[in-house]
């Protein structure tokens, strides 16, 4: 007996036929859609060359795309693209991980594709997330590829929103908008462009700024606010404060910049005057001896070498300093101390010897300045003059004041005496020298 179309078709899906003529006939049209769009897609995925599976994939319909698995020759490990709205047009943005570093390049559509097509033939694997299908692409050891696509239950038609392409730092200080500091320091043009070579300079600049917002609610509005740099040097953030603070936010500031170098000092100063800035003033001297102010709202302290880091911070402890931004470096006085049988191994070279005295120093430093009622963070900053990565120690006063049992312990294990700690406890820490 020939079977009919139904029969061949209900056997292929193993359906067991229903005696009744009525409910054969609604299954059969139920099945046979499954069975044709399950066939379709199977054999749509085997017939795919690479290229007809990226023309398919790759639109407004995409959400993130990975390329991944790298066979073959030397460039980025990993490569994840995503749509983009740039001037108006959509483009296709390549993140391109290359060791510890991440690459950015944008691509029309078709430029797009074609970079992926060939790319297919250095990696292993491209998974693709679109809001209407999702699809893959495995490349085999012999250079076999099998593509898969998934399409989902939703309107083809409905686009993903696109991110816009400038996920662009939002910087305090904008492009386009010309501080005259900035310009005579050769970061900016007129018109508020920023030059190209100064531009690490000024995305450092602004930086330095997120971390004084971070702390503005803990400054008073209602009335002169006096903030004291020292070593100030060449005045980037000093004039890139007075600028965010008075011009920007509001605040009535006084800012006194410190420098030991009298023709800084001086060039500084004419600055300041030609911009107008009558609440920022510079004078040659040391923290330690300034006597120029009874009391100081906020102390910043940049590059100060070794033991000077201290006696600022020491000074912001005295004038009750409601916030501290110090980054120090140079720190020698616990390289020279520093000894502890169970680190020998590891410190028996001098490199690693000097790296960890150097973060022990600024350890000690904010349990210190806990103790003494601050709350104190470190954090990542680039300075202006030094490229590697230094500790910003932030604190902000509490009034809560922390044990300093911890702090005692750590000294004794470590056989240090800090000068930090002589200058905020000198009756503890001499009878602790004396033990």
């Amino acid at each position: 007996m020939q079977k009919t179309e139904m029969q061949v078709v209900f056997s292929t899906l193993k359906i067991r036929l229903p005696l009744d003529e009525d409910r054969i006939n609604d299954r059969f049209v139920q099945h046979l859609s499954i069975y044709n769009k399950t066939k379709n897609e199977y054999n749509g995925s085997m017939m795919k060359t690479i290229r007809e599976f990226l023309e398919e994939q790759i639109n407004e319909q995409l959400i993130q795309a990975v390329v991944s698995g790298r066979r073959t020759g030397e460039g980025p490990s990993k490569v994840k693209l995503r749509p983009v709205e740039l001037k108006g047009k959509i483009f296709y943005q390549a993140s391109m991980t290359e060791g510890p570093k991440v690459y950015h390049k944008n691509y029309s559509r078709e430029e797009m594709i074609t970079y992926l097509e060939h790319a297919m033939e250095e990696f292993r694997q491209l998974q693709v997330t679109g809001r209407s299908q999702d699809g893959s692409i495995l490349i085999s050891k012999k250079g076999k590829a099998t593509i898969k696509t998934k399409h989902h239950e939703t309107t083809q038609n409905e686009k993903v929103k696109i991110a816009p392409h400038n996920r662009v730092k939002q910087y305090i200080l904008k492009e386009g908008t010309a501080a005259p500091f900035l310009v005579d320091l050769g970061v900016m043009t007129k018109d508020g462009k920023i030059v190209a070579s100064r531009y690490d300079k000024f995305r450092q600049i602004n930086r330095f700024l997120e971390f004084i917002r971070d702390i503005l609610p803990k400054l008073p509005k209602d009335r002169e606010i006096t903030i004291l740099d020292f070593g100030c040097g060449k005045s980037y953030l000093t004039f890139a404060m007075y600028y965010y603070l008075r011009e920007l936010e509001g605040f009535d500031v006084n800012i006194i910049g410190l420098d030991l170098k009298e023709d800084v000092i001086r060039h500084c100063s004419e600055l300041a005057r030609s911009y107008g800035y009558d609440k920022l003033h510079f004078y040659q001297g040391d923290i330690a001896g300034y006597e120029g102010v009874s009391s100081v709202d906020m102390v910043v302290t940049l590059h100060a070498c070794d033991t000077a880091t201290d006696f600022a911070l020491a000074k912001a402890v005295e004038w009750g300093a409601q916030v501290i931004l110090s980054v120090p470096c140079c720190q020698h006085e616990l390289n020279r101390q520093i000894r502890n049988e169970t680190l020998q191994p590891i410190m028996r070279y001098g490199i690693l010897k000097e790296r960890m005295a150097a973060l022990i120093t600024d350890g000690l430093r904010a349990e210190l300045l806990e103790s003494k009622g601050y709350d104190t963070q470190l954090l990542e900053f680039i300075d202006m003059e030094h490229t590697p990565k230094n500790i910003l120690i932030r604190a902000v006063k509490t009034g809560k004041k922390k044990s300093r049992d911890s702090f005692a312990d750590s000294m004794k294990a470590l056989h240090v005496n800090p000068t930090l700690d002589r200058l905020l406890y000198p009756d503890e820490s001499a009878s602790q020298k004396g033990e």
